[in-house]
């Protein structure tokens, strides 16, 4: 049962690389556009495989099987994704946030569009230490959608804003113990408090955070002062302050009762009743969005759930260096949060095992969407922009590859010599050190990513002869 389990995982990271030809598909053969599409969303990919697993279960030990299993599995994390998502992209709270931002952005010595995509790609991942990740890839996802990949921007600059972002917010919530999943599955057990991850963690991803979204507005400065568009502060009506401040409060409330999903979902039906009474004051929830992402978070637990036998036998074999640079790059086929949650299951390891662990896990939550919790949000508000409403995952990758290591240079090479990660001895002893299969799941989104890329490059060389 765990081989065909780790199967079927294997299937879905797949499936995830080959969302765009499904939606090539839907595009080009219409006689089953419906299916081809319904597979070509990237949301709806680990939810598809996990009720594969369901019935795989089902059949194997039966119905109670399969409904023990799920009853055993813990949904919390999906529940307030959706929860925080619909609330953070309120017209209330994204007035606020905008505001914040806008106000901030006259300190900063760039034109004013450009000041704001800046600020998204830094300050908002870096708030996500107060409000959650999920809240501020929301938040910053809105405020680039407006800003630039609404506007016509090259797949160059939206596949670059896209890396950054993602790799960015899963960094950004690291300078406290509540905000960043991965960080929040061991911060307990290992009595990690604000202090101690801002010390160790924190003021790395800011260096980090900064350096990236620098680098990004400084080479695309040209066309950002073509194409970028800072929101007016009068282009829609005004929510009265009274309520701003309920909804921050309703915000705060589901923030601080995280875990509780009874009291945050009391909370949202709230929210819901507060919307439904105040219409002329918002905007369409994005329930349909939230929903989907809750569906792919769901699927991500029920078919992760079943991966602890190799994932945490691999985890244990590795050294502190090589977990490092493991723990990064398997990041890329499985949720960091799951990784640390097993990583937090081995007894007796050493305070440097769990700093290797964390860090390398929180500097690849940006490489995939399935990396980090917070990214199939990002994903599903802003894949309408790119061509045929869909993200090339192998695009992604290569695109969150750069600031994933300057990421893995300010955790790993900040106190220490930064020449280790070009040392060959360190790559081939962790290479070593792997099983078999272990090293296949590892290789195969990078050996998908590169098969892709070779294909999507001969086929837009052969559209370009016809044209020609």
């Amino acid at each position: 049962m765990e081989l065909a389990a780790a199967a079927l995982f294997g299937l879905a990271v797949l499936h995830t690389f080959s969302t765009k030809y499904f939606e090539h598909l839907a595009h080009t053969r219409t006689t089953h556009a419906g299916l081809w599409h319904l597979l070509g969303e990237v949301e709806v990919v680990f939810g598809f495989w996990a009720f594969v697993l369901l019935v795989f279960l089902a059949a194997a030990g039966g119905w109670k099987a399969a409904t023990g299993y799920l009853d055993a599995s813990r949904f919390v994390e999906p529940m307030f994704v959706f929860v925080i998502m619909v609330i953070c992209a309120s017209r209330p709270i994204m007035q606020f946030v905008s505001g914040f931002v806008r106000g901030l952005g006259a300190f900063v010595p760039l034109p004013a569009a450009t000041a704001r995509y800046f600020l998204g790609l830094s300050f908002v991942p870096l708030l996500g230490s107060l409000v959650t990740e999920p809240a501020a890839m929301t938040l910053a996802a809105l405020m680039l959608r407006g800003t630039i990949f609404s506007r016509r921007a090259s797949n160059a600059l939206k596949y670059a804003t896209l890396g950054v972002l993602f790799v960015n917010v899963s960094i950004g919530g690291t300078l406290t113990h509540f905000a960043a999943p991965p960080v929040l599955m061991v911060a307990a057990k290992w009595g990690w408090d604000t202090a101690y991850v801002f010390s160790m963690f924190g003021w790395k991803a800011a260096i980090a955070v900064l350096v990236n979204a620098s680098l990004v507005t400084f080479l695309f400065r040209r066309e950002l002062a073509a194409k970028a568009q800072a929101e007016e502060s009068g282009s829609e009506p005004r929510v009265p302050p009274a309520l701003a401040f309920i909804h921050l409060a309703i915000l705060a409330g589901v923030v601080a009762s995280s875990h509780d999903p009874e009291a945050f979902m009391g909370l949202f039906l709230l929210f819901l009743g507060l919307a439904e009474a105040y219409k002329r004051h918002h905007d369409r929830l994005m329930l349909r969005e939230g929903l989907m992402v809750a569906f792919f978070l769901a699927g991500l637990v029920v078919l992760g759930g079943q991966q602890k036998w190799w994932l945490q036998a691999a985890l244990s074999s590795l050294n502190e260096a090589t977990l490092f640079y493991g723990a990064a790059a398997l990041t890329a086929i499985t949720d960091n949060a799951a990784l640390t949650y097993l990583g937090s299951l081995i007894d007796g390891v050493s305070d440097q095992f769990k700093y290797a662990l964390v860090a390398g896990a929180v500097a690849g939550g940006g490489l995939t969407v399935i990396a980090n919790a917070p990214n199939p949000a990002g994903f599903a508000i802003l894949k309408d922009s790119f061509d045929e409403r869909s993200i090339s995952p192998l695009w992604l990758l290569v695109a969150a590859l750069p600031p994933t290591l300057v990421a893995i240079f300010c955790f790993r090479g900040v106190n220490r010599s930064t020449l280790e990660f070009f040392d060959l001895d360190v790559w081939l002893q962790w290479f070593r050190s792997l099983d078999a299969a272990f090293l296949f799941l590892l290789i195969l989104p990078f050996a998908v990513a590169a098969v892709g890329l070779w294909s999507e490059t001969l086929r837009s060389a052969r559209e370009r002869r016809r044209e020609d």
